[in-house]
């Protein structure tokens, strides 16, 4: 649990200096009270982390060889909670790193030393499997492996299957675009996820792609294998091929 921050640290009023006079020249201490200060007013107290023995876990992924440490770490619960830390940390000029479930191998996840890790993992839901359409609408942070097992009961699976589809989430699947062995089949992520729902760094809501059987754009291609440079997943969709997140599932047996 976090421990109180020192006497006066988050009540005194704390004004950023502007940015043309280098936010980098603020001492880190002094940067984390003010973004820690105006995070606790958006998040419950367990869901915000900025303590040293809080935040070890969070200074890398699955590349161990690189580590930072945050200035903290946020959990939100809602959809809103994302949009608020985005916004807060816009106007604050804190960068922000998104996590799921921190399992990739290229860095995608590793902290910035001066800004927040975002970690999604509490959008953990599967909203629907459709055996019809052959897709299942999915939070962020279902795990890959999570969403054939939903899909078997109907004969179908989730092709996109990385070494790490027990653990690795659906989110971080989108942000590095992850295949495994099925896709010399049926392709990577990419070509399995029909919408891509989230928010941009500035916390306003975006929508690429679209569902079966609708109009619009197809594939969100440019969302895909894009970690950090449009915004914030928070929730997928994909084909089955009869078992497939709004993506495509398969048909047959993993």
């Amino acid at each position: 649990m976090n421990a109180p921050l020192p006497p006066g640290a988050l009540d005194a009023p704390g004004s950023l200096p502007p940015a043309a006079g280098g936010l980098s020249d603020v001492p880190r201490a002094q940067r984390q009270t003010e973004v820690v200060q105006a995070l606790r007013a958006l998040l419950p107290e367990h869901a915000l982390l900025w303590h040293q023995e809080d935040v070890v876990p969070y200074e890398c992924d699955g590349l161990t060889a690189y580590r930072a440490t945050p200035l903290c770490v946020a959990l939100p619960e809602t959809e809103a909670q994302v949009a608020a830390v985005l916004r807060t940390c816009h106007r604050l000029q804190v960068p922000v790193v998104a996590r799921g479930a921190g399992t990739g191998l290229s860095g995608g996840a590793m902290p910035h030393e001066r800004g927040v890790t975002l970690s999604l993992a509490k959008f953990n839901k599967i909203l629907q499997v459709d055996p019809v359409s052959r897709t299942a609408t999915v939070q962020c942070g279902v795990r890959n492996l999570a969403i054939s097992e939903a899909a078997a009961p109907y004969g179908l699976y989730y092709a996109p299957d990385p070494s790490s589809q027990i653990a690795c989430t659906i989110g971080g699947n989108v942000a590095e675009n992850s295949g495994g062995v099925h896709c010399l089949k049926y392709g990577l992520t990419v070509h399995n996820v029909l919408q891509v729902r989230g928010y941009t760094i500035e916390g306003e809501p975006v929508t690429f792609g679209s569902r079966p059987g609708c109009c619009g754009p197809g594939p969100a291609e440019r969302d895909r294998g894009q970690r950090g440079h449009v915004g914030c997943h928070h929730r997928s969709g994909g084909q089955a091929r009869a078992q497939a997140t709004t993506g495509a599932l398969h048909h047959g047996e993993l």
